[in-house]
């Protein structure tokens, strides 16, 4: 199906729904929403685990794909990224920082930062409208 929008052809798939159908919730990046979702993941995969450095690697993998999986099921027109970063706390530093290029308005990023006594977990998701 084809809808013309601001003087241009769009191809609309069936059963999903324009930028224009939507409410702006629907079209916007919710931090808090992402953040829910991270958290939940996190949660789920490590819970009140120790660190142990031979399980990181399925932990970042069990994490992200939690993620991915819970944020394409809110059915928004978002393409995500996540990242997870596991460090082991043994009180060394640990800095980092991202700068993007795109629609403030419509897309976004979520850290979430999670510890306990072993470990850091440190998830960004980005999302960018489609």
């Amino acid at each position: 199906i084809i809808k013309l929008i601001n003087g241009q052809d769009v191809l609309k798939y069936p059963g999903k729904k324009m930028a224009d159908d939507l409410g702006s919730e629907e079209t916007t990046f919710v931090v808090e929403e992402v953040a829910a979702i991270v958290k939940e993941g996190v949660e789920n995969v490590l819970g009140s685990a120790s660190y142990h450095h031979n399980k990181v690697n399925q932990w970042t993998s069990s994490i992200v794909e939690q993620c991915l999986n819970q944020l394409t099921k809110l059915a928004k027109p978002f393409k995500y990224i996540v990242n997870c970063v596991i460090m082991q706390r043994t009180g060394a530093g640990f800095h980092t920082a991202i700068s993007c290029y795109w629609d403030s308005n419509t897309d976004g990023s979520c850290t979430i930062k999670w510890e306990n006594k072993t470990m850091y977990c440190i998830v960004t998701v980005f999302g960018l409208a489609i």
